[in-house]
């Protein structure tokens, strides 16, 4: 299992060293694809850096390579029979969300970018995991909230058409920089 430290500031070249170090490790070997480097890099560093990383990645491995869900990822971390909700800081003081149902992780909701007051009347599942949990349960007033990040260990707990994206980011909202026009 590779370990990595949220709060380092170097955190996606530690874990691609790692990742490569151990090709035959649990990344490879239990998932499948190069999705661990995807998922968790698109969440905690530069999404063009884990997608470049991962196409980098498949290319030496000659390997195919496909996305995942990062929400959803984290969404199957809840092991709960009933509907799931996954809330990270979106930034702006907003949350991304998506809710699952428990048992197919089958998404029953779009992606959201909301303030956590707006996210509470729309997110009805009982349990929310992530990083954003606590904003939501405390902002709807309800609910369980866990601390968790995502998981490779739980990638094939995922239906197919979650872990087999297309290895490109996925915004729930416009970006915040826009290139200038050329003069």
């Amino acid at each position: 299992m590779i370990h990595f430290d949220i709060d380092n500031r170097y955190q996606d070249e530690s874990l691609v060293g790692s990742a490569i170090s151990r090709r035959e490790g649990v990344i490879y070997s239990v998932v499948g694809h190069i999705l661990l480097i995807l998922a968790i890099l698109a969440i905690i560093g530069s999404v063009a850096v884990g997608i470049a990383a991962a196409q980098g990645l498949a290319i030496a491995w000659d390997c195919e390579l496909k996305g995942i869900s990062s929400l959803a990822l984290l969404a199957a971390g809840a092991e709960t029979a009933g509907d799931v909700a996954a809330a990270v800081d979106g930034g702006h003081g907003e949350l991304f969300v998506q809710q699952f149902a428990g048992r197919t992780l089958e998404a029953t909701s779009e992606l959201l970018n909301l303030p956590p007051t707006q996210a509470a009347g729309i997110i009805s599942a009982e349990t929310v995991i992530g990083p954003g949990a606590n904003a939501l349960v405390e902002a709807r007033d309800s609910g369980r909230a866990i601390a968790g990040w995502p998981s490779a260990q739980n990638a094939l707990r995922l239906p197919e058409a979650l872990r087999s994206l297309a290895p490109k980011p996925i915004y729930a909202r416009a970006p915040d920089a826009r290139a200038k026009n050329a003069a």
